[in-house]
């Protein structure tokens, strides 16, 4: 559980626990929004910071026997046409869990299923900021499955061989990539 609004963690200590006190919208957008909240710590001091909201996300990192299945597509915010990741997409289906927005988004951005579906867990993206948190799995057992694929993206998918691991890890930036790659490299190496 989170401090601030969610409440108090078990074992924190007092001078660290704090709780919001003021949060006004200063933008909201398609994807994000961002609030400029007050938070009072337990002795009494107040701080102001700006927050970016957002749903959240889910990444696949997606192997068969050989490959891992990437995606390169445009990112603006980066000035970069070509960013190669793992397929991903936004928490943004009312009701569907994060497993249900990876198996929509599989299928929507490489055209596979997957039998197995195995959490490699989740992690905040960059928590001076954003509150985006990432859910990440491993999917095996590929097969062919088509989904609709929005009009607006353009993406490009690649197949990377598993031999090659260690250079895919030395060229990715991508955070959501680099924890799912480096998860699996893990678990490659432990057998």
């Amino acid at each position: 559980m989170r401090n601030g609004a969610r409440g108090y963690v078990a074992g924190v200590s007092s001078d660290r626990q704090f709780e919001r006190i003021a949060d006004e919208i200063a933008y909201e957008g398609a994807i994000i929004s961002v609030h400029h909240a007050r938070y009072r710590f337990t002795d009494g001091e107040e701080v102001e910071r700006d927050i970016v909201r957002h749903p959240g996300a889910v990444g696949i990192v997606c192997v068969d026997d050989e490959n891992v299945w990437l995606v390169k597509q445009p990112r603006q915010a980066v000035d970069d046409p070509d960013v190669l990741e793992i397929p991903a997409g936004k928490l943004d289906e009312e009701g569907e869990s994060p497993l249900q927005t990876g198996q929509r988004e599989l299928a929507e951005e490489i055209g596979k299923g997957a039998a197995q579906w195995e959490s490699l867990g989740s992690f905040w993206t960059s928590v001076g900021v954003l509150d985006e948190e990432v859910h990440l799995y491993l999917a095996t057992g590929l097969y062919d499955q088509r989904a609709e694929v929005h009009e607006n993206e353009r993406i490009e998918v690649v197949t990377w061989p598993l031999d090659r691991l260690d250079e895919l890890l030395g060229t990715v930036k991508d955070s959501k990539t680099r924890i799912g790659l480096l998860e699996l490299h893990r678990r490659r190496q432990a057998g």
